[in-house]
């Protein structure tokens, strides 16, 4: 429970306290922004990488797994892009999260990590 703990904590920290909110709204391809950005404001798929990339690390930090780490920045990457292009709702999108730092869970406590 402590380690799934962890997980959540981390995972509010990076979706509501290190996403900034230019991140939160560049990070899809339809943002606003990019009918007047100059050409060289960062594309979206830089902003929605970086942000599955701060998850990665903190899964990372936390499991102390680089495996899991790469894991969770490409299925952020993949589960928010399906958010932005509305594929998928926010409860979704949450759901879709935690599924995957419960497995992170189930993968450290049989050691497979």
């Amino acid at each position: 429970m402590t380690l799934f703990f962890q997980f959540l904590v981390a995972h509010a920290f990076g979706d509501y306290v290190f996403q900034r909110d230019i991140m939160a709204k560049s990070k899809s391809r339809h943002a606003l922004i990019y009918k007047t950005a100059s050409p060289s404001f960062p594309g979206w798929f830089y902003w929605l990488f970086s942000h599955a990339l701060v998850h990665g690390g903190l899964v990372f930090l936390i499991s102390g797994s680089l495996l899991l780490g790469v894991i969770e920045t490409v299925l952020h990457t993949i589960i928010d892009f399906t958010k932005c292009e509305h594929w998928i709702n926010l409860h979704v999108d949450q759901a879709l999260h935690i599924a995957c730092k419960l497995a992170y869970v189930y993968v450290i406590y049989h050691g497979w990590v």
